[in-house]
């Protein structure tokens, strides 16, 4: 197996421990209301949730970029795709 491997299932072992482990239901206070809800219930969410906002601020980024339109634009087709006489000779 793959270090990497490893690492995730050990990972994942963790945190599942973690999440069984805080299974009592305690009670959170929202904005405007109390509400008994479980430990797992809430870490579970949460850590969805920022597995989701970790994924999208670290994802990359696709740059559309004009410059490369610019260049090949400016060098004409027929020069890009000839060899001068000694480049021929050269290769052959």
């Amino acid at each position: 197996m793959k270090t990497k491997t490893i690492f995730i299932i050990i990972f994942t072992a963790l945190f599942t421990i973690f999440l069984m482990s805080n299974r009592d239901s305690v009670e959170f206070s929202f904005i405007f209301f109390k509400q008994d809800i479980s430990k797992l219930l809430v870490v579970g969410i949460f850590t969805f949730i920022g597995f989701i906002l970790g994924y999208w601020a670290g994802r990359p980024r696709t740059v559309i970029s004009t410059y490369d339109n610019k260049f090949d634009d400016a060098v004409s087709t027929d020069r890009k795709n000839t060899l001068s006489d000694e480049d021929k000779d050269y290769i052959s």
